[in-house]
């Protein structure tokens, strides 16, 4: 069966509905799959829990989910510069799971892997640690932070074969390959698609294994977050 869709609606049809749990790559602005989470926001599904490092900006990415009051709650580590993000938090209207960033990095990798939860020291001390289990070992003291799995994972990536092999590019080699793990479905946005077999074993970043569904986007828009220029 192929993994290539059309475009984004036909590669979402059949496995996002209401009250999922959705895990999105990305890093800012830089590596979202932002033809899926458009795709996300047609298909209308509703009270969703999102996975993700940060909420993208005001109408552009995740951003756009939060403007339509889609997601219910959201798990990240960076409120980052989305004012609807903050208002909804600050006002109740949004669930809001603040996690530290190395950490929800390590809850999804280990989720993909199968290792339900894992001792770190990040957050002993700290609000992030009330309600959580703690532990000494050898003198220090740990926190337990359980994994994170996700019903859909939407990523992004520079190539992919048509086995769902694909290969990820500079910043967007950040949380894209754990998200694409972590999900029970994933699907891969690619800016190129080349024939199986075309692309270097030892330069493979997700194998195809992990990857169910794929969508190319050849001319993605390249957003700038933080706009800074040179004063005259």
């Amino acid at each position: 069966m192929s993994k290539v869709y059309p475009d984004a609606g036909a590669a979402l049809a059949g496995v996002v509905r209401d009250g999922q749990t959705v895990a999105v790559g990305g890093f800012g602005l830089c590596g979202i799959p932002e033809m899926l989470i458009d795709g996300l926001r047609d298909a209308q599904v509703r009270d969703l829990t999102v996975i993700s490092n940060n909420a993208g900006v005001d109408g552009i990415g995740l951003g756009r989910l939060l403007a339509t009051r889609q997601i219910r709650k959201m798990v990240a580590s960076y409120v980052g510069e989305n004012a609807e993000f903050e208002r909804q938090l600050l006002s109740g209207e949004l669930e809001v799971e603040l996690t530290p960033q190395g950490t929800l990095a390590e809850k999804l990798r280990a989720g993909g892997a199968g290792i339900p939860a894992f001792y770190t020291r990040t957050g002993v001390g700290t609000l992030v640690a009330e309600g959580k289990e703690e532990r000494d070992i050898d003198g220090t003291r740990y926190l337990l932070e359980h994994s994170l799995t996700a019903d859909i994972a939407l990523v992004k990536a520079w190539k992919a074969d048509r086995a769902g092999n694909l290969v990820y590019r500079k910043t967007a080699r950040n949380f894209n390959p754990v998200v694409a793990t972590a999900g029970r479905i994933t699907v891969a946005e690619v800016e190129e698609l080349v024939d199986t077999g075309t692309l270097d074993p030892d330069q493979i970043h997700t194998p195809g294994v992990f990857v169910q569904r794929i969508v190319v986007n050849p001319r993605p828009t390249k957003h700038i977050e933080q706009r800074t220029t040179r004063q005259e």
